[in-house]
């Protein structure tokens, strides 16, 4: 399993300061909760709150096993857990 990161993402990543390695635990983390589905998925990470002040929001798409980040930001909102 091969994850990528879009343009997009890393630019996000890059102004949040958000660590690459940060994003690969949370998407496995996630893929072993849920299991690996094809599509659109999206995570929230409330473990990392302490590092970055805010949950994190992962948004990614699985396709013939492969993983793109399409983006990841902080959650400026507090939503309900």
């Amino acid at each position: 399993m091969e994850i990528n990161f879009s343009r997009h993402a890393e630019r996000r990543m890059r102004l949040y300061k958000i660590d690459e390695q940060d994003i690969r635990n949370a998407i496995e983390s996630a893929i072993m909760d849920k299991g690996l589905i094809e599509g659109k998925n999206q995570t929230v990470v409330y473990e990392l709150r302490k590092k970055y002040h805010y949950p994190l929001k992962i948004v990614f798409v699985v396709k013939n096993d492969n993983i793109m980040v399409i983006t990841a930001y902080p959650l400026k909102k507090e939503r309900a857990q």
